[in-house]
């Protein structure tokens, strides 16, 4: 499983560590990714995703998944985002 956040495709940096001596040795900075289900309002169930703790944050600041994925660019989101994202875009279109 690759270390990349699937709603805003936040992955793995490189950097230096540094010592006082000014000695500097390559590291990872690796995203604070966590296994949740977000409940989809239009599907009316759980959808699983594996996400960065920056992104749980902007899920609830914009109101929930739904909406979250209504703005969301396509180019930052996974496989499985897209296909819910348009799985919600056509539960929406049929509601109205």
């Amino acid at each position: 499983m690759s270390r990349v956040c699937e709603l805003t495709g936040k992955k793995v940096m490189y950097g230096n560590n540094v010592s006082h001596a000014k000695n500097r040795t390559r590291r990872r900075f690796l995203p604070n990714l966590q296994n949740i289900s977000l409940f989809s309002e239009a599907l009316k169930k759980p959808v699983k995703f594996r996400v960065c703790s920056g992104a749980i944050r902007t899920v609830e600041k914009k109101g929930g998944i739904d909406k979250f994925l209504a703005t969301a660019f396509e180019k930052d989101l996974s496989d499985n985002a897209i296909y819910y994202k348009k799985l919600i875009k056509s539960k929406e279109s049929v509601k109205n």
